[in-house]
């Protein structure tokens, strides 16, 4: 058994853990398993019983170059890095129903080394058990449907984002409470959900929010009919009012250019999660510089 050295701590060899941190390179999970072993049976034919976090750094960094990947290599590094200092992040995620958030959030959680994942359902939940209907009736409905809990106190408005700007006000309370607790304590998290519209909380220099979109109504039935097969939440319920999450849709979108969120459309988890951690490397690196952190030079 390998022993692997981090300062006081030690801890047996993880391929596991390794193949996560190549991973966030954006090197497929099969590809960074087979680099990790290599790493491994290194130090083993060496004769290896301890090594340090640094050499195993030293080691994948230049395994990735000699195997070609290059780029992948560079972000390594910059990824590697960043977990080595315990830099704190946030990472948001919103959109409408059924485009993906959940999947995306579990992937990225992994490729980060992220262990919370918190969706605004659970908080929209909680809030429920708190406060009646009677008090706050749109927080007891479906985002698309608490219109109808509602009054649009003016013609011209749409009383789909009417109910849902409402819910989204009251939910938004809860995502500031999770961030204001999250840039107190330093610690990262993944905050998704539908709720997860730019403008209606105030976030921190390290708090990255992104918005996810499908293409149109045909893509979205689709992702309906294929996330019910593992869960209980019926297809037709959801195409049957389509049309108003897709106008939902369309709201989130135009609130993310009026505040300079990236909204990336989801035709592919691997490349949806691939282009979310190279612009979010980007921006980090960019508000890293401005704290006088340079990780561009690393490796």
């Amino acid at each position: 058994m390998i022993i692997v050295r981090d300062g006081k701590i030690r801890l047996p060899f993880s391929r596991g853990i390794l193949t996560r941190s190549i991973t966030s390179a954006g090197v497929d999970v099969g590809v960074a398993y087979a680099l990790s072993t290599e790493v491994m049976k290194e130090f083993e034919t060496e004769g290896r019983k301890e090594v340090t976090t640094e050499e195993i750094r030293e080691r994948t960094y230049n395994k990735l170059r000699e195997h070609g990947y290059k780029r992948e290599a560079r972000r390594y590094i910059f990824w590697s890095e960043v977990r080595r200092r315990g830099i704190p992040m946030v990472l948001l995620l919103g959109g409408a129903t059924g485009v993906g958030k959940s999947t995306i959030a579990t992937e990225l959680a992994f490729r980060l080394g992220l262990r919370s994942i918190i969706g605004t359902d659970t908080i929209r939940e909680v809030m429920r058990k708190m406060v009646s209907e009677e008090l706050l009736p749109s927080i007891h409905s479906s985002s698309f449907l608490a219109w109808k809990a509602l009054k649009a106190p003016l013609k011209g408005i749409s009383p789909v984002i009417y109910g849902f700007e409402r819910q989204t006000s009251h939910v938004s309370v809860g995502i500031r409470a999770l961030l204001e607790r999250a840039h107190r304590e330093g610690f990262n998290t993944i905050i998704e959900g539908i709720h997860v519209v730019p403008g209606y909380f105030q976030m921190g220099s390290m708090d990255f929010m992104y918005v996810i979109t499908v293409p149109g109504k045909e893509a979205l039935s689709a992702r309906f009919y294929a996330r019910e097969r593992y869960s209980k939440r019926p297809a037709e319920y959801y195409i049957q009012h389509i049309e108003a999450i897709m106008e939902i849709q369309d709201f989130v979108v135009e609130r993310a250019r009026e505040y300079s969120v990236p909204v990336i459309e989801n035709l592919e988890v691997e490349t949806t999660v691939n282009l979310i951690m190279e612009d979010l490397m980007k921006r980090l690196t960019d508000v890293l510089k401005e704290e006088g952190i340079d990780l561009e030079g690393q490796g």
